[in-house]
């Protein structure tokens, strides 16, 4: 039998099929192969009788990497479409199909010793053969009587090692090596679940959702509307037919809460994926999934790809979050993604959020997407109300703290009142630069365009796009000089503050900094849900999808930061910030307050905000964007060019750029904008970067689309790394 395989080396030369000899392997298995005169990992994609090459020369597949096949044939052909789809390497698609220790063969089951009786004697029988002042011994049997077979681990821990070995000795007990999966979060607080009466709202977005069993759905619900009690139910009709679901967040930090209630409801038929387990987990929730011990799916965007068996639905939930683009190779569009994969299961695909994407709401209008609206939330709660702080007035008054009156006022209330206050800030850190005030030298990172964070905690300095940390700066290293001025504040210095104002009030802060370990971001939302905290300073990770009902209070301290990106997306981005972190306000009996501080009162974007009239922005918005073409009425193509020498570059740059105008010119209506140029973020990670920008017709994708790839695929330079981005979330 000939095999067709990828090998596992993420390289455009070798991004093909090869060909080898066996027998006995399944599609989809990955297999220890010689290429280029080595071992190496691949994956067999097909299976065939004849090749077109020497059928003497291939060489035999030197055996499987495992005991049964890792990809489906469901994913391989998920594989080609994103190949097509996104432009991307075969090797880099199938590696997102598992988990990537098992590459290298770096993650294996985990096995322990387990013990049991190895007699069929009754418990009386078995104690009068031991001596009476055994006692370790005669409690270690009764144990194993009452309790069946138990690790020797938890054995040894209880009655010690000497009484086991004494028995294994007599031949009383035996031992046996069973497999063990480990499970993530096993120490999470799970209460009894108890059934809720579906409100009519939410029975109804059920009843339309279950209709139609193939469908795609946009549930537009506001914040508190109770989409989630929806997607659960969903879930639970499905699983019931014996149907398998995914589960998708926007951020690490929900699935605890997301977890907490599918497991309250579900118990072990969950399984959890996202990049902060541990290998061992990842790979055991992974293998569950694969063998069907678990029938639900949740994660972040990855989880999109969890194996799962006889699907039904894939939930996004906050569909509008930018992370579900992958913005690094392999880059993606999780949505697409699972709109394809519902169609290959005939599933159901079901998107929510309180501020849909322009795009997603754009094709609901048009039909290509079914409306559900919740426009109240749960028991006819009002929203919160918004007060806009103008932090110029703030500033002619002398008022030159971060915190406007209005906002310390209304914590002090909240604080008398025994209830909680968020506040939102999306920077972490001390201050976002340092400069020096002699001769104005600001810290940058060696190897990024970019100024370095003051992180006051550990008194370094850290580059927030590669991670490099430098000691902090006593003299410029310009002019000498010793006087330094720190710029805007990081959720570090807001906590230093309030615990100024307010010395006997607990403040937690919830940020990259505080969350990297694998259990913090459930930790920090636990402690603050049972009331050890007040006061939750956090960034995006707090804004959305948390439901406190003591939280009366949110503070927005930088409302119109997001508003001045050089990027389309900006005034969307913006007004779904504002409006999900309003949402945490107020979701419980008590009327919630808003305390939006900003420079711009004025801008339209944040006037709806204050509101939280999502369709009064949508109209407004989507006009800008049929008058400017941007998407959803046109593609954006982004080529990004990078390398460690600049020269290179801009000659790749150059020679793709002419190819592409030569496009143009063949194509001129369908062309809407053509250039290249610097990014703005000029180096990153010690790589030089560049890019072309296009903008074409989105009737003209189809036709354009492969004829683009094919100018990236040309001949390279040595040094040069080129990828293409589809509609990118950030063109810096």
């Amino acid at each position: 039998m000939i095999y067709s395989v990828i090998v596992d080396l993420s390289a455009g030369e070798v991004d093909r099929i090869f060909d080898y000899k066996g027998e006995g392997y399944e599609v989809g298995t990955r297999v220890l192969v010689n290429f280029a005169n080595r071992e190496t990992e691949g994956y067999i994609v097909e299976k065939k009788e004849t090749t077109d090459y020497d059928e003497s020369k291939l060489k035999q597949i030197i055996r499987p990497l495992e005991n049964f096949a890792a990809i489906s044939p469901e994913m391989l052909e998920l594989g080609r479409f994103m190949r097509q789809e996104y432009h991307l390497r075969w090797a880099d698609v199938l590696r997102l199909f598992i988990p990537a220790q098992m590459r290298g063969n770096r993650v294996k089951s985990l096995t322990k010793q387990q013990v049991c009786l190895a007699t069929q004697d009754s418990l009386d029988v078995i104690l009068n053969s031991l001596k009476p002042n055994a006692t370790m011994q005669r409690d270690l049997v009764t144990f194993l009587y009452l309790n069946g077979a138990t690790l020797s681990e938890t054995l040894n821990a209880e009655f010690g090692n000497a009484a086991l070995r004494a028995l294994k000795q007599k031949g009383l007990v035996q031992t046996q090596e069973i497999v063990v999966r480990r499970t993530p979060y096993k120490n999470i607080r799970t209460g009894k679940f108890q059934k809720h009466e579906l409100l009519a709202e939410q029975q109804n977005a059920v009843d339309t959702v279950l209709s139609d069993r193939q469908g795609r759905f946009l549930l537009y619900g506001v914040t508190g509307s109770g989409k989630t009690e929806v997607y659960l139910t969903v879930i639970e009709k499905l699983v019931a037919e014996g149907k398998g679901c995914i589960m998708l967040v926007p951020e690490i930090s929900l699935t605890p809460n997301m977890l907490r209630q599918l497991r309250e409801r579900f118990g072990d038929t969950v399984a959890l994926l996202h990049s902060g387990l541990s290998s061992g987990e990842r790979y055991d929730e992974w293998l569950r999934l694969k063998e069907g011990e678990a029938q639900i799916a949740v994660g972040a965007r990855s989880a999109v790809f969890a194996p799962i068996k006889n699907l039904g639905a894939i939930i996004i939930d906050e569909e509008h979050d930018g992370s579900y683009i992958s913005d690094f190779n392999p880059r993606y569009n999780t949505s697409e993604v699972a709109d394809f994969r519902a169609r290959q299961n005939n599933a159901l695909l079901l998107m929510g959020s309180a501020t849909p994407s322009l795009g997603s709401f754009y094709a609901a209008k048009q039909g290509k997407l079914k409306l559900i609206e919740m426009p109240e939330r749960i028991n006819k709660q009002p929203l919160p109300h918004v007060e806009i702080a103008d932090m110029r007035l703030e500033t002619r008054r002398g008022n030159k703290g971060i915190f406007s009156e209005v906002l310390k006022q209304r914590l002090s209330e909240t604080l008398a009142a025994g209830n909680q206050a968020m506040l939102f800030l999306n920077r972490r850190g001390y201050s976002s630069f340092l400069m020096c005030t002699k001769c104005g030298y600001v810290a940058k990172c060696d190897d990024c365009d970019v100024t370095l964070t003051v992180h006051r905690e550990d008194n370094r300095l850290k580059c927030h796009y590669c991670g490099k940390s430098y000691y902090m700066l006593d003299k410029c290293p310009n002019c000498k000089a010793s006087s330094f001025r720190q710029g805007k504040i990081g959720t570090q210095q807001v906590v230093e503050l309030l615990n100024k104002m307010f010395p006997d009030v607990k403040v937690l802060r919830m940020d990259a900094d505080t969350t990297q370990t694998k259990e913090s971001h459930g930790r920090i939302l636990e402690q603050f849900r049972q009331g050890e905290a007040q006061i939750l300073v956090g960034t995006q990770m707090i804004a959305k999808g948390h439901d406190f009902p003591k939280v009366t209070l949110v503070g927005i301290l930088d409302g119109d930061q997001s508003l001045h990106h050089e990027d389309y997306l900006a005034t969307e981005r913006t007004f779904q910030l504002v409006t999900q972190v309003a949402g945490r306000s107020g979701r419980d009996k008590d009327v919630g307050t808003v305390v939006l501080q900003t420079y711009t009162p004025e801008h339209y974007c944040l006037r709806f905000a204050a509101k939280q009239d999502y369709v009064g922005f949508y109209n407004w918005e989507i006009n800008l964007r049929k008058a400017a073409s941007f998407p959803p009425f046109s593609e954006i193509v982004r080529i990004l060019f990078t390398g460690e020498k600049e020269k290179p570059c801009i000659d790749q740059l150059t020679e793709q750029y002419a190819e592409l105008c030569n496009l143009k010119s063949k194509y001129p209506s369908d062309f809407y904008y053509l250039d290249k140029m610097r990014c703005p973020l000029k180096r990153a990670e010690n790589k030089y970067r560049f890019q072309i920008l296009i903008k074409i017709s989105k009737n003209s994708v189809q036709q354009l689309l492969p004829q683009i790839y094919a100018v990236c695929d040309g001949k390279k330079r040595s040094g040069v790394q080129i990828s293409v981005e589809r509609n990118p979330q950030n063109l810096a």
